[in-house]
């Protein structure tokens, strides 16, 4: 019969606890002989991150990048523009200022529509079609976004994929972050960058929904309406308050058998355009047609917006609407930076609670509670 070796005990008997405990064997884990690598010092790991990390650029190094129209350097002008960081702002501030005189040559143009109507098919054939006549493309498409994470759902660069390798095209995409403009809050201060680098045309895409429409036809030259047909207004979400700011309505997606249909929607918007304003002074709004998936119709499209830019021209219209743009933009930040001063003020942070409390109760109506609110504010600034 087989006897099991009796287990060893790991102290000597001969020896107390003491003296075991202060001799140092050396022992090594089998994980530690099968890593077989020792673990680099902390402070070696930092001096590797230092050497990774991007050196940081000063102003002059921004306005020379974005100037020489230097990919890598629009892009972090770009990613400084959007942050949110105080220092990065204020350089930002810096930046645009310098490159302002050379800005405004640009054609801005506004895409929006229903989903589905394939507007990001539409703007990389018009996209490639400029290419191809010599003209630089940006994008600036904005994505579905989570309101929860604030992030975006589809990839731009994916649904424009061809676009997105022309050297000539910059696609930017940027998240909606939740909110209803659906348009980046950075993105007045980015199509100056690429205007800088000497982009010929920008072109923004919308969600559209909400109040996206109107965002971007408050910062583009010629705003187009993309629609399909098949469909009833209804359906496809559209209002006249959204056709009545479009210079151009186009129906899209007119090949195949869907040609005769999308026919038939371009005669009944031709004439409910009869019925509206001109969403632009001096200039008459239509309903076209092409189809991105074939090519067709996306010339004529373009020569759509250079008659636009030539008669606008002209009359005046052109560079007033920009001027009209520019001072609306000044009033917005000023609301908006009036509003943050408000709101993180130590006393109102104070007060406002118990005030919305009386409100929700119905103890104070609620226009009673504002004036309290304000006249709290303006007193504790006397």
């Amino acid at each position: 019969m087989s006897r099991t070796p009796k287990k060893q005990d790991s102290t000597p008997s001969n020896r107390s606890n003491s003296e075991f405990a202060s001799q140092k064997y050396d022992f090594k884990s089998a994980l530690h002989v099968l890593d077989g690598v020792d673990r680099p010092k902390a402070a070696s790991v930092v001096k590797k991150r230092e050497r990774r990390r991007r050196p940081q650029l000063s102003k002059r190094d921004y306005v020379e990048g974005i100037l020489s129209g230097n990919l890598t350097g629009l892009s972090r002008a770009i990613t400084l523009i959007e942050s949110n960081a105080r220092k990065h702002q204020e350089l930002a501030q810096q930046v645009l200022s310098d490159i302002l005189p050379k800005t405004g040559n640009t054609i801005r143009l506004g895409v929006s529509g229903v989903p589905g109507a394939g507007k990001s098919t539409l703007i990389e054939a018009l996209g490639l079609h400029l290419i191809r006549k010599g003209l630089k493309v940006a994008v600036l498409a904005v994505d579905p976004s989570s309101t929860v994470t604030k992030g975006s759902i589809l990839g731009d660069k994916t649904r424009m994929e061809q676009l997105s390798r022309e050297p000539n095209a910059f696609i930017r995409p940027s998240a909606t972050g939740g909110t209803l403009g659906g348009v980046a809050r950075k993105t007045r201060e980015t199509m100056l960058l690429f205007e800088a680098a000497g982009y010929d045309v920008i072109i923004v895409e919308t969600v559209g929904v909400g109040q996206s429409e109107i965002t971007v036809r408050s910062m583009v030259d010629f705003f187009l309406l993309v629609l399909i047909s098949g469909a009833g207004d209804e359906l496809q979400g559209i209002k006249k308050g959204v056709i009545e700011i479009a210079d151009a309505i186009l129906i899209n997606k007119a090949d195949g058998d869907n040609l005769v249909a999308a026919r038939l929607a371009r005669a009944e918007y031709e004439n409910a355009l009869h019925y509206l304003a001109p969403a632009t002074k001096g200039w008459k709004t239509h309903a076209h047609l092409a189809s991105a998936l074939e090519q067709t119709g996306i010339d004529d499209l373009w020569k759509v917006v250079l008659k636009y830019k030539e008669v606008t021209g002209k009359s005046g219209e052109f560079e007033r609407r920009r001027q009209q743009q520019i001072k609306a933009w000044l009033h917005h930040l000023l609301e908006e930076r009036i509003l943050h001063m408000f709101y993180e003020d130590p006393h109102v942070i104070q007060i406002l609670p118990k005030i919305e409390e009386d409100v929700m109760s119905g103890k104070t109506p609620s226009t009673s509670a504002a004036w309290s609110v304000l006249d709290a504010y303006l007193s504790s600034k006397s």
